[in-house]
This record gives structure tokens, C-alpha cells and sequence, in this order.
């Protein structure tokens, strides 16, 4: 991209992702890139502003909070089939991608790394409602519905509930966890209010019964049993520590699904102790499941809580009307979903820092980092730059002037060194009276 028109979606989190915006503007305004902020104001707002930045063609579109602020904004820029790359300031609770990529959880040097970035084409997850199985002594429906009326239902509602996702969705006790731990306790305590609800929720959480489909013949049963926990996974790491996945890779074109099996106390402490020692589940314990596959149809009560990059989705986002008023006469635990997951390749370009492994890259040997790169070193205006503590906020729009001139090597040598060793505040720019017009 030869001009950087970039669009900053903002989840403020009451505040706490304020405190240090004029200080990314400065980097941004640094690297001439033309800034527009986006403020999340209500919850759901993130998809409709990430829709309406990809509309406007922006060529980087970045999120700034956490995990499900990310999510919003990729499902947002899906929506309207658009083609900028989206980037990420972690400002959530757990930041998990940026645990994955290795995006520096300080928002400045966030910043930076993402001023010196790659642009990767990654796979997402998709998930729908693929039918709805109910019981016999509901009068007037029938058993199983799978009818075009309710494709149609989920692709209206396709701006309403997020379909896609870039990491992990989850059916089960971590679901479960999620749905407990209230907005207001992660901003308190921050993950260690996932802790707490996990410890009242392993004591009283139930198995459920589950049936996963796929493989060459989509109907056919990989297996069914009592399960505590699935995992369809697009990356490794869950939490930021357990690996789930050691195999996944983010351009494979596949899913890595592992599901925990009902087991008696003796195996599930097994486990429990492998997750705190090792950072991973015990492939050994027959109580756990693997599979891998590009598609997946996943069974399971109505009643159990599914999870996209770590944000509860509500089933009644994905159901029609008359669908829902089902749901809310009778139990959801006599009903039964069935959702379907397909891995769709390359989906959307990420912003991923040149710093990073890619560990997650199947392909990263053929990686060519100087055509990826969203670096750039054409024309640049003059910014003045001076160290110091001061917060002033930076120009956030740049002109471009000749290539190479002493503001370019100024303000790339300002990118180049700022490791956390000087704080930089830009405190303006001028036009260039030299330039020609």
C-alpha cells in the first residue's frame, strides 16, 4: 500500500484504553499514516462500525481491545466481503492472539510493531445453525428441521451474531466459565476473574451428550458420548497456556478438534494436574479425543453455551422467530442443536508483527517478507519529533513529500529506535513550502 488510510476501532473498557490513545496516534502520525477513530459505544456496536470501516475501503482496519473486540471486527469487515487487513492493539483481558503472534501487550510498542508488520492471509472458522432436533412431545414441529428458511434466517442475521473466528470456538465448561464472569469483574481483577468462575464451575458442571460428524462423508459419526469439553481450533494455545492443539497452523485449511470425554475423578485430576504442570492435555488419557478436518457438524443440547475467540454467542442471534419462541416454551435441555463448522483457507489478510516465528505457518518457508511487508519508506511529510514525557497528542493526518528526504530518514529512525528506551512525543507538522505543486 503506498498511502496508509487507517481506520481505529476502539473498545474504551470504561476508560482504561484511553489513558495512552495520544501516544499511538503519535507513532501512527510517524508513520504517516492517516488515522480515523471509531469508539464503541453499546454492545454490538464493534461489528456495525467494523462494517461500516470496511465499506470505506480503509486499508488497515485496527482493533483496539481484546480478543472479542477482534472478533467483532473481523466478522464486521467479513460481512461486506472487504478486503483490508486488520490489525490489533490488545487491550482486553487475556489478549490471546497477541499471546499467539507475539504483538507486545503495551499499546505504544504495540503500535510500533505494528507500523513494522507482515500481512499474512490466515484461515478463519465458520459456524452456523445447520438444524434443530426436537422432541417427540412438542406438538406442531417436527423432529429434525433443516429447511432453506432457516439458512436464509442465518445469513439475514449475519450482522446481528458473528459466524466466524479466528482461534477457537468451544462448547462446554469453558463456555460455561465465560458466561459466568461479568465485564465488570474482568476489569477489577483482569484473568484472574476466569479462575474464580472456573472453580465454581468444575464443582456443579454436568457432561453432556455429544455427536461430532465429518470426515470424507459428512453424515458420518466420528463419535458420540458423554463429553465435558470441545474445542475446534484454528490455533494452539487456549488461555494463553494450555496448548490444546500442538498441531494447528493458521494456513492449513483444517481444524483441530479435541473433545474431553466424561471420565472418572482419577483421570480428570490426571488431567487437571497435566494443565498446570505441562501447559497441555495428556494425549494418553483415553478421555481425550482428536480430529482434523476442514468440516465438522457438532450435536449437542440447545442449552450449551457456545463461544467464538472467547465471547459467548447467543443461539437466538442464529434462529428465526417462530424458532426462538420454541426455545422459550420449552426446556432447552429436551431440544438439541446441531451446529455446522467449516474452515474457510485464507480468509482474511491479519496484520502479524515481523518479529513473529511463524510458528503458526505451515507454509513459512515460503514466506517472502518483502513483499508482505506493510512497512513503507515512500514519501513522507516533515514531523517533528522531540523526547520527553509530555502527552500531547500527534497530527494523526500526513502528506507525503519526496522520497528519502531528512523528515523520512528523521521519522524512520524514530520507528527504528523506539525499543521502550525514550518516550516520543510528535507535536505537530507543517507543510512543506518547498514542495512543488
Amino acid at each position: 500500500m503506498r498511502y496508509k488510510n487507517v481506520c481505529l476501532i476502539i473498545n474504551p473498557r470504561d476508560g482504561q484504553n484511553m489513558a495512552r490513545i495520544n501516544d499511538v496516534l503519535a507513532v501512527f502520525s510517524a508513520a504517516c499514516w492517516k488515522t480515523d477513530m471509531l469508539l464503541k459505544t453499546y454492545c454490538g456496536q464493534t461489528m456495525e462500525l467494523a462494517t461500516q470501516a470496511a465499506k470505506q475501503d480503509y486499508d488497515l482496519i485496527v482493533s483496539y481491545g481484546g480478543d472479542g473486540t477482534l472478533n467483532q471486527v473481523i466478522n464486521g469487515v467479513k460481512n461486506v466481503k472487504g478486503k483490508s487487513i486488520v490489525g490489533l492493539l490488545p487491550g482486553g483481558t487475556v489478549n490471546e492472539w497477541a499471546g499467539e503472534v507475539q504483538i507486545p501487550g503495551d499499546p505504544v510498542k504495540a503500535a510500533l510493531a505494528l507500523v513494522k508488520s507482515n500481512v499474512r492471509e490466515v484461515d478463519l472458522g465458520h459456524v452456523a445453525v445447520q438444524s434443530l432436533i426436537y422432541p417427540d412431545e412438542i406438538e406442531g414441529t417436527q423432529k429434525q428441521t433443516k429447511s432453506k428458511t432457516k439458512k436464509r434466517n442465518t445469513e439475514k442475521g449475519s450482522t446481528k451474531a458473528p459466524h466466524n473466528f479466528l482461534m477457537m470456538a468451544g462448547l462446554g465448561i469453558d463456555a460455561a466459565v465465560i458466561g459466568q464472569t461479568s465485564n465488570s469483574l474482568k476489569r477489577r481483577i483482569g484473568p484472574l476473574a476466569f479462575d474464580i468462575s472456573a472453580a465454581k464451575e468444575v464443582v456443579q458442571h454436568q457432561p453432556f451428550h455429544l455427536e461430532i460428524r465429518g470426515g470424507k462423508h459428512e453424515d458420518h459419526i466420528l463419535w458420540q458420548g458423554e463429553a465435558l469439553q470441545v474445542i475446534v481450533a484454528n490455533t494452539r494455545r487456549y488461555a494463553n497456556i494450555v496448548e490444546v492443539a500442538p498441531d494447528a497452523y493458521l494456513d492449513d485449511g483444517v481444524f483441530d478438534v479435541c473433545v474431553i470425554t466424561k471420565g472418572n475423578p482419577l483421570t480428570t485430576m490426571r488431567q487437571i494436574s497435566a494443565v498446570l504442570v505441562q501447559h497441555r492435555l495428556d494425549d494418553e488419557d483415553e478421555n481425550i479425543r482428536r480430529f482434523r478436518g476442514a468440516h465438522f457438524s457438532i450435536r449437542v443440547p440447545a442449552s450449551i453455551l457456545l463461544h467464538l475467540d472467547g465471547s459467548i454467542v447467543r443461539l437466538k442471534d442464529y434462529l428465526s422467530k417462530s424458532e426462538c419462541k420454541i426455545l422459550e416454551q420449552h426446556s432447552s435441555k429436551d431440544i438439541q442443536v446441531s451446529y455446522s463448522f467449516d474452515a474457510m483457507p485464507r480468509a482474511i489478510q491479519m496484520a502479524i508483527p515481523e518479529t513473529y516465528d511463524n510458528t503458526l505457518f505451515e507454509g513459512k518457508r515460503h514466506l517472502d517478507s518483502s513483499d508482505a511487508s506493510m512497512e513503507e519508506t515512500g514519501d513522507r511529510e516533515d514531523v517533528t519529533a522531540t523526547e520527553g514525557k509530555g502527552n500531547k497528542q500527534g497530527k494523526q493526518t500526513a502528506q507525503s513529500q519526496g522520497q528519502g528526504s531528512p523528515a523520512s530518514e528523521s521519522a524512520q529512525a524514530l520507528l527504528d529506535g523506539a525499543d521502550g528506551a525514550r518516550n516520543v512525543t510528535v507535536v505537530g507538522g507543517v507543510a512543506n513550502v518547498n514542495k512543488k505543486k
